[in-house]
């Protein structure tokens, strides 16, 4: 039985089948189990050492890309009964200062390519109790444990244990960790192992970065369940997709919605079905990508709806209608988060276009996510949000046609999610605040044409002043705690912004409008590039390629 994922990692004691292949580098489920051994052991000596001064546990902050040492440092929180943060290096400044703060982070495991990020921060961890994975001296701290033994480190961590801290955001200022333990995560990787038939001959190949839940729940679980191969890239790369799954000979794969979009955005190639993928797992796929992908790379992908906190679970079926995430089933509901009532039904249009959106698009909640959610760490605030009336609050927006399918609408207005990564406005509000010439800034998602968000903010100047592109790109480009998703896409410039009586910004009535409203805006067309003026001539060009797509129904919805 495997109450745990440390039952998980012992099941594989004695395995000589590959465990992870990384680059150039294979290690045998005998030597991936070793390594946790090891790294457990060594967990044990810097618990004796530096004793917890805030209650129990042992936090672990592992900052590094998808390299061999953040899955055998998972395996050593499992079997020392200790818990991983997952910290995201995108984050920057007193930014990422805070969410290892929050955490209450006892040590760092990072790389020497991200050890400059902590330079200079507030840091709570002890001296020495930050390991560069990379260094000699981390060598020589692992060296005097390499015999450890299993028994040694066997602490039999529980069920409920606290295992991981993953971040995400929600609509307070700060990214909110959701608290995952040790049952809730062995009740995931095998139930997904399980879903896709994956065995010991199947090689699971990941590219989303391991401080995100998608890649443990998604890919690292369900691998070590099956026994099968966790085959590792260091970052995605679209031109580097198709050569992985080759030389791995990569069967199953997990992404994040654009992570499709990229690689069919690669030249085509007449081989491109030659390749030994079977299936690919993942979450916010445009419907256009995911007929596409499966055509090209002949594979079957699997596109369902879920969230890090475990609160609500939308899957497709085989009747399930275009756009759609699913059935809602008994469980799932669209009320009303002003008044708690069910909206009603969407209705369309003989083009397929949602004709009510104001009544049939509010919050997806369901009945029984809570008995999943085990909540925020530090953040009662946000716990109370999530579970109220006895159901689980997504936060995301949604409505349910006549026939009891359940539509994606969007997500709450003061949090974002790019390139699969979320975040609340609030902190990007805080930092184009302090230009110059700003005196409000607002800051809200708008739909991509591929899938999730992007960054559009509205801007109020200050009297006299004007908007200079260049300077604000230049502004940007020196704010050190912007982090590598916030820049805006599209910025508004307004003379007042919209504000209730008690001088809120309405960010409803900002974002239904997009960037097809009277005010000037001004857009990167390229990320990164420069800003220039929207013209009508744009307008029409960005509003033809979600049509291109199949994403009409998101500028329509909202």
């Amino acid at each position: 039985m495997t109450d745990t994922v440390a039952d998980l990692i012992r099941a594989r004691v004695g395995d000589d089948s590959p465990a992870i292949a990384f680059e150039n580098s294979t290690w045998t489920y005998r030597q991936y189990v070793q390594a946790s051994v090891q790294r457990a052991a060594l967990i044990a000596q810097l618990r004796t050492e530096h004793p917890r001064e805030r209650g129990t546990g042992f936090h672990i902050g592992v900052l590094a890309d998808n390299i061999p040492e953040f899955p055998m440092w998972l395996g050593a929180a499992a079997l020392a009964g200790a818990t991983v943060v997952g910290i995201n290096p995108t984050r920057r400044g007193a930014e990422l200062e805070r969410d290892i703060a929050h955490t209450s982070c006892d040590l760092i495991v990072t790389e020497k390519a991200h050890l400059p990020l902590l330079a200079g921060l507030d840091l709570p961890v002890a001296a020495g109790m930050v390991l560069d994975v990379d260094s000699p001296s981390y060598l020589e701290l692992l060296a005097p444990h390499a015999a450890a033994s299993l028994d040694e480190v066997d602490v039999h961590p529980g069920k409920d244990d606290l295992f991981l801290l993953i971040f995400t955001s929600g609509t307070s200022a700060a990214p909110k960790a959701v608290i995952c333990s040790q049952g809730r995560l062995a009740m995931i990787g095998p139930i997904v192992a399980q879903m896709f038939g994956l065995t010991a001959d199947d090689v699971c190949y990941e590219a989303m970065p391991m401080f995100h839940s998608n890649a443990l729940m998604a890919c690292w679980c369900p691998a070590i369940a099956a026994g099968a191969t966790f085959a590792m890239r260091r970052k995605f790369s679209a031109s580097g997709f198709l050569a992985d799954v080759r030389a791995y000979g990569a069967t199953y794969f997990n992404y994040v919605g654009k992570t499709l979009s990229y690689v069919l955005a690669t030249p085509e190639l007449p081989d491109d079905a030659d390749n030994t993928l079977v299936r690919g797992f993942g979450n916010e796929g445009s419907r256009v990508d995911l007929e596409d992908f499966s055509r090209r790379f002949a594979c079957t992908i699997t596109d369902a709806y879920g969230s890090t906190e475990g609160g609500a679970v939308v899957s497709a079926t085989d009747d399930t209608p275009p756009g759609a995430l699913g059935p809602a089933g008994a469980g799932n509901i669209v009320l009303d988060p002003a008044t708690g009532d069910e909206c009603p039904r969407a209705r369309f249009d003989e083009a397929g276009r949602l004709v009510n959106a104001d009544e049939a698009i509010g919050e997806m909640v369901s009945k029984f996510g809570g008995a999943m959610f085990e909540g925020y760490w530090d953040n009662d605030e946000a716990n109370r949000e999530r579970l109220r009336d006895g159901m689980y609050w997504t936060g995301d927006l949604a409505y349910v046609d006549e026939a009891g399918f359940i539509y994606f609408a969007g997500r709450s207005y003061d949090w974002l999610r790019v390139d699969g990564e979320n975040f609340a406005a609030a902190p990007v509000e805080r930092i184009l605040s302090r230009y110059e010439s700003v005196t409000l800034a607002a800051v809200y998602a708008v739909p991509d044409a591929l899938v999730g968000d992007q960054v559009m903010a509205a801007l109020e100047l200050k009297p006299g002043t004007g908007f200079d592109p260049e300077d604000f790109s230049a502004f940007l480009a020196k704010q050190t705690d912007l982090g590598t998703k916030w820049s805006p896409r599209y910025v508004r410039i307004s003379q007042r912004l919209p504000v209730t009586e008690s001088n809120k910004v309405l960010k409803r009535s900002l974002r239904s409008e997009f960037w097809e409203c009277t005010d000037p805006v001004w857009w990167r067309p390229k990320k990164d590039g420069p800003y220039r003026l929207l013209s009508d001539g744009d307008t029409a060009a960005i509003r033809a390629e979600f049509v291109g797509r199949g994403r009409e129904a998101v500028l329509d919805a909202s």
